[in-house]
């Protein structure tokens, strides 16, 4: 294809395109990158905060009060205009990241508002750039943010966790690269100009995630799969593959599936966007976007959003070695927390039971349980804000991940939701891992915005006992809201539904590759596990824009009886709904329950639903 993307027909959706299909080809390239992937001291400026400590009296019971504020560690790294070499920075970080998909290196690259001219900040794994005015268009680089798959011979299917956040470009082509795939959210840029979603040479691209940007250009997704806009504007948008859907946002096409398969809501229900660091003078603060009913459009349109902010001296500034009994120790305290870069090891469950609590990750900060326990749970309270981090299951099982309410939670949170956004999952592919259920659901209410719950089907531990886990996401509470879900390879439900009222905006999702045989997945009398089941007794659920994958690489011969399963009630209603097989390896014999059209042969052509019932 010509290598101008501006001025490229629209490619046809030929083949398979999925991760898998090089993963055979590409293990030992990514597992010999990881010797690389260490942490780096900071040679740009030091990120401290100007606020004070908290106060607090000492217990003669307990430990010393921890203070806030603090600085941020060497693995948040801030740029001002006067910085000297930025470009050797980023680029010395990248050739770090570009590779290391399963390391430990984790990055937070920080601009201070001003205007940044010639720079090209290449993102590879685990690396989170951001701007750090109260909007997009304090903090402008005349140049790129770039992600391409260079690494991975022109297949970004893995280019996953990584993030931009919170900056105007201005592209030096005309035209900004960003070819990413799952857990790599794009929030509050504003691009003046336009955005390439597909890699140098348009290869494979499995899907991704814009929220309140503004693309003052045309949006091309080429070669991707799927993907998902919400409150944003975008100046056009050139084609669809299988599954684009858009909830709120400005100049997205007409709602239109199955073809092309453009499913478009006006309107976002409920949204409210993700706490973000910025700079008032020389004083950090985390911003806390308002909540936005039937939201259209980004928040920050006249240049200041809506919220409140809170000082970073009411944060305690976690760092990597830091135990759970301290971050602990900091939410009883009433200190929010705010988890710097790295990989943080968990003996016993972070609770959150404070009414308002922040919890916010830079850099993909991650958090591994240990022992068996649950990574964090939240109390049944208003209000708590969970974002930008990773949580990565251990070698001893873990009943749950992340709790969202203890089970039976009931209280009414409409007027001030419980947000997890931006929180990502996964199970193996760093080394052996394994979780019954990895993310549950309880609080009413509840808005889980853009999450990515992955039992990796690649890297080291994984097997379809090796790196066992039966769910993926289970919804227990009522009135829960996601738009975003990204949940894939559980060894059953990957998702289930068991709350009323629930409303799905966009579902990504691919079967376990791995399972041995027919019997390894049988559910009772029916072939298979949904990749998204409501509960037998809910009387009202909605989705839109939901896509279910099969690549049984293992034994090609199963048969998954449906994608999606409900029960046959008029409450309950779906919207452009489709199955595919990929490249024949396993196949649907319908949709959603009895209806559909089986996939077959070895065409990867969707089977689609428009509406249900």
């Amino acid at each position: 294809m010509p290598s101008s993307p501006t001025h490229s027909p629209t490619p046809e959706p030929s083949g398979v395109r999925r991760r898998s299909l090089l993963g055979a080809a590409a293990a030992a390239p990514v597992l010999a990158s990881l010797a690389g992937a260490g942490s780096a001291t900071a040679t740009a400026t030091t990120p401290t905060a100007s606020a004070s400590a908290a106060t607090a009296a000492d217990s003669p019971d307990g430990p010393r009060a921890l203070p806030g504020g603090g600085d941020l560690g060497p693995n948040v790294i801030v740029f001002d205009p006067s910085t000297a070499n930025i470009q050797g920075r980023l680029d010395e970080i990248f050739k770090q990241q570009e590779s290391a998909q399963f390391g430990t290196g984790r990055y937070a690259l920080l601009f201070k508002p001003g205007t940044y001219n010639g720079l090209n900040a290449q993102l590879g794994f685990y690396t989170s750039i951001a701007g750090l005015g109260l909007s997009p268009d304090d903090t402008t680089i005349n140049g790129d943010v770039t992600v391409d798959a260079g690494w991975f011979d022109g297949n970004a299917t893995q280019n996953f966790w990584r993030s931009a956040e919170n900056l105007a470009l201005v592209p030096v082509s005309g035209t900004n690269r960003w070819a990413v795939s799952q857990a790599a959210p794009f929030r509050r840029m504003h691009v003046r100009g336009g955005l390439n979603l597909a890699p140098d040479g348009y290869g494979w691209a499995s899907g991704g995630y814009i929220a309140d940007s503004r693309i003052d250009g045309e949006v091309g997704p080429y070669s991707q799969q799927q993907w998902y806009t919400r409150d944003s504007s975008v100046g056009g948008w050139l084609n669809a593959v299988w599954n684009m859907v858009f909830s709120g946002v400005e100049g997205a096409p007409a709602q239109s599936f199955p073809e092309p398969p453009y499913t478009t809501l006006e309107t976002t229900p409920v949204s409210r966007e993700k706490p973000f660091l910025y700079l008032d003078g020389d004083e950090y603060r985390v911003f806390l976007p308002e909540k936005r009913t039937d939201a259209r459009g980004v928040s920050w349109g006249n240049g200041t959003p809506r919220g409140t902010s809170l000082p970073l001296s009411q944060f305690y500034v976690a760092k990597p070695g830091d135990p759970a009994a301290t971050l602990n120790q900091a939410l009883e305290e009433g200190l929010h927390l705010l988890l710097t870069p790295g990989v943080y090891h968990l003996d016993r469950t972070v609770d959150v039971n404070r009414a308002g609590t922040v919890v916010l990750g830079l850099g993909y900060a991650t958090l591994i349980p240990d022992n068996g326990v649950t990574a964090l749970k939240v109390a049944d309270v208003d209000g708590v804000r969970l974002a930008g981090f990773l949580v990565d299951a251990g070698p001893v099982n873990s009943a749950t991940l992340l709790e969202v309410g203890p089970e039976g939670a009931s209280a009414d949170h409409s007027a001030n939701p419980v947000t997890v956004q931006d929180v990502f999952v996964r199970i193996g592919g760093a080394g052996p891992g394994k979780a019954t259920t990895s993310m549950v659901i309880n609080s009413r209410h509840t808005i889980v915005d853009h999450t990515w719950v992955w039992r990796a089907d690649h890297g080291d531990g994984v097997g379809w006992d090796t790196n066992r886990a039966d769910y993926g996401v289970v919804v227990n509470g009522d009135d829960v809201l996601i738009t975003g879900l990204f949940v894939e390879h559980f060894n059953k439900y990957d998702v289930q539904w068991n709350g009323e009222r629930g409303r799905t905006i966009f579902f990504q999702n691919e079967k376990a590759y791995d399972a041995p045989d027919q019997a390894a997945i049988q559910n009772g009398s029916i072939k298979g596990y949904a990749a998204y089941k409501v509960g037998d007794d809910v009387t009202e659920h909605e989705g839109w824009g939901l896509g279910s994958y099969c690549y049984y690489n293992v034994n090609p011969s199963i048969v998954q009886h449906h994608g999606f399963a409900a029960p046959n009630r008029s409450g309950v209603r779906f919207h452009g709904l489709l199955v595919v097989s990929l490249g024949g390896q396993g196949q649907y014999e319908c949709v959603i329950n009895d209806t559909g059209s089986p996939t077959s042969g070895t065409d990867t052509v969707p089977s689609k639903v428009v509406q249900y019932p």
